[in-house]
């Protein structure tokens, strides 16, 4: 008998855990829901699921594994019902999302025994289903997240229906997770969220500060371009462990404050100083917490039809960019075009293409 999957929720993780699944397992039978009924019918007419569930109260009662796909506010109700309803036996619960307490809190009220938390640390700058990628989690770290040993044997059956996906799987309590997750990559995104608007305060007094916010302003902020709903979520969802941070981070920066003010020169070194080496010894093109950007930088004159040859060359390669960006560019002086990609691999075979085909210099930072 065929095993059956249902996956709620047919965004960019949902759908594209569906491709995986299908490459892996092609008897598993995969099937679909959405709040979106053309989302649906796209995700069947792309084979990404083999059919459409009536709700989930009629479909949750086929399936074998569940995986919640939807914004975590949506999952927690999610999960309630899933509760109440006639399960298969043994039937595994997982979720995406980028929080873990309050979701296993929730799966355990509702009687869900075997709830397996689940984020997988991958992302695109595309969203929807029609943004599904069969290698979106590849290399990827997966977390698993369970405080009951009992569940190994569970654990290690999701692993194996998750095989297609090329990912790493780590093994952390609910607790590790939030707080890692916490530190990383909620924690980062407040803090650039709050340099745009800063920013955007002080370009009313300051109105050339917009032109000259390129470049490294650009880079470091880059991260404040996500979804303003999910994130409000996220943030509610993992409120104790980012009290605690944010807490930790005002108290750091009154004393950058201070030292500042009082001319610390020494205090003010060491500050960069470990900040440096702290850096430095991070590892290098490792896919984590936040999405990593894969930034190729071009030195390009600046002549008429440059860009289109670049483009031109990644086209025959069949490379796609997420990016593309003069950072500068001058008469009678060379500019440079700074290209992004999702994955490494991708801007190592640009590179490759570019360097053999042109006399650009081409690097990485």
């Amino acid at each position: 008998m065929e095993k059956k999957v249902l996956i709620v929720g047919l965004g960019l993780i949902g759908s594209s855990l569906a491709i995986c699944i299908k490459r892996a397992h092609p008897s598993v039978i995969i099937i679909g829901i959405d709040e979106l009924e053309t989302s649906e019918e796209f995700a069947l007419k792309r084979k990404i699921i083999d059919r459409r569930g009536d709700s989930l109260e009629e479909a949750a009662t086929q399936a074998d594994v569940i995986f919640l796909c939807t914004p975590v506010k949506s999952m927690l109700g999610q999960l309630k019902v899933l509760g109440e309803l006639p399960l298969i036996e043994d039937v595994i619960v997982s979720d995406v999302g980028s929080t873990k307490i309050e979701i296993i809190e929730t799966a355990e009220k509702a009687g869900l025994k075997t709830f397996i938390g689940g984020h997988p640390m991958a992302g695109s700058h595309k969203s929807g289903v029609t943004a599904a990628d069969e290698d979106l989690f590849e290399n990827a770290y997966y977390i698993l997240t369970s405080s009951d040993i009992n569940k190994q044997s569970k654990i290690s059956e999701l692993q194996w229906l998750l095989s297609g996906t090329r990912a790493k799987f780590v093994v952390l309590t609910a607790e590790e997770h939030d707080q890692i997750t916490g530190m990383l990559s909620h924690l980062p995104h407040i803090i650039a969220a709050g340099l745009v608007n800063q920013s955007k305060a002080f370009n009313e007094k300051h109105p050339r500060s917009r032109q000259l916010a390129a470049g490294g302003f650009r880079d470091i902020t880059r991260i404040a371009s996500s979804d303003p709903q999910m994130w409000t979520d996220i943030l509610l969802s993992n409120k104790e462990a980012l009290l605690e941070l944010m807490s930790s981070w005002q108290v750091e920066m009154e004393q950058v404050l201070s030292w500042i003010k009082n001319e610390n020169k020494e205090a003010i070194f060491q500050f960069f100083y470990e900040a440096k080496e702290t850096r430095n010894q991070m590892p290098v093109h490792k896919e984590g917490a936040i999405p990593a950007f894969h930034d190729l930088f071009v030195d390009v004159p600046d002549v008429p039809g440059v860009i289109a040859e670049i483009t031109g060359l990644l086209g025959k390669a069949k490379l796609s960019l997420i990016n593309l960006k003069i950072l500068e560019t001058r008469e009678d002086i060379y500019g440079i075009l700074q290209l992004t990609f999702k994955r490494e691999d991708d801007l190592k075979k640009a590179k490759e293409a570019i360097e053999n085909q042109t006399n650009y210099l081409c690097y990485e930072k």
